[in-house]
């Protein structure tokens, strides 16, 4: 599917990622994460310009994660220290299967991010064509507000939603208003559920959903995972089904992530929606196969990808 791609001049978007940075960490040991920072360091590796807007805590674990984004070749010119809060971290079980439990806490210095007028300038001037934010970040008035100047700085980018819930970091009302304000959105199989609640329209499948929703709201693409099972998207009215790719799992975080900084990237390709689902499933399942939320990978590897077993991943 990919051999005609690789001989074409693959388009490069600049994305502007608003959310939380912290350390995941299982037992003993610490991964450095949070879903608009791991869609962030994706979106780069895919080889786009990326801007990420955070706050960590003037602290070792702050310190550490400046490092660690500079070394994965993410700018910390807006990411802000701050000296009375703590960088954020969420406790992290694994189940069997390598699905995770997450336990926030907070305060966290990602609720602390401040826009000043020279940083909106500088975003202005970056000229972004998307504008990426979930939901666990923009549950801050404060963030909320920032999110929002930055939204009005910027109003040619096109804002991709990720909806990502988290358990007591949500809430009907922020989901239908963030829901309302984007291009693009990005849920999985059992978040199609609590938005159907919230709506108060259950609909009779995933197709319907996403051509209700769209309708409703504007959308111009959306994508719905499904874990081993693919995913469904609607783009520019295309409906499609695409088959996943069974790996062995270490664990799931940040595969959705990479997900969506690969839908992202497929649309910036103005690829055909089944071909967008299918690089998304098979970079979703690469991360999936590989322990933390930013594991190395390769286009290439991920384009090796072959449906059903795989051979075990280095």
């Amino acid at each position: 599917m990919y051999h005609r791609r690789e001989e074409a001049r693959e388009t490069i978007v600049k994305i502007v990622s608003i959310g939380e940075i912290l350390w995941d960490v299982f037992g003993e040991t610490e991964r450095l994460g949070g879903a608009p920072f791991n869609f962030a360091a994706h979106a780069r590796r895919l080889g786009h310009e990326v801007v990420f807007l955070s706050a960590v805590g003037d602290d070792q674990r702050g310190r550490r994660a400046l490092t660690t984004a500079e070394n994965l070749g993410l700018s910390t010119k807006f990411v802000r220290s701050v000296v009375d809060q703590p960088t954020g971290f969420v406790s992290v079980r694994l189940d069997a299967a390598g699905q995770p439990d997450f336990t926030i806490h907070r305060p966290a210095a990602y609720d602390c991010l401040e826009i000043g007028e020279d940083d909106l300038r500088q975003l202005a001037e970056f000229q972004p064509d998307w504008v990426y934010f979930g939901t666990l970040h923009q549950m801050d008035p404060r963030v909320r507000s920032a999110t929002q100047r930055v939204l009005s700085a910027v109003p040619a980018a096109r804002r991709f939603y990720d909806i990502n819930l988290r358990a007591g970091s949500y809430t009907p009302a922020l989901v239908c208003e963030l829901l309302r304000q984007a291009n693009v959105v990005k849920l999985n199989d059992r978040e199609v559920s609590s938005v159907e609640g919230f709506l108060g329209s259950p609909h009779g499948g995933f197709e319907e959903f996403c051509r209700s929703a769209a309708k409703q709201f504007g959308w111009d693409a959306v994508c719905v995972t499904r874990g081993e099972q693919g995913c469904a998207v609607l783009v520019d009215g295309v409906y499609a089904e695409v088959e996943g790719y069974r790996v062995q799992v270490a664990d799931t975080v940040g595969s959705g992530d990479a997900f969506a900084a690969a839908f992202l990237h497929g649309l910036g390709e103005r690829w055909a929606a089944a071909e967008v689902g299918d690089f998304a499933n098979r970079l979703g399942a690469l991360v999936a196969s590989r322990p933390g939320a930013i594991p190395k990978w390769t286009l290439e590897e991920c384009r090796a990808l072959k449906r059903g077993p795989l051979p075990e991943l280095a």
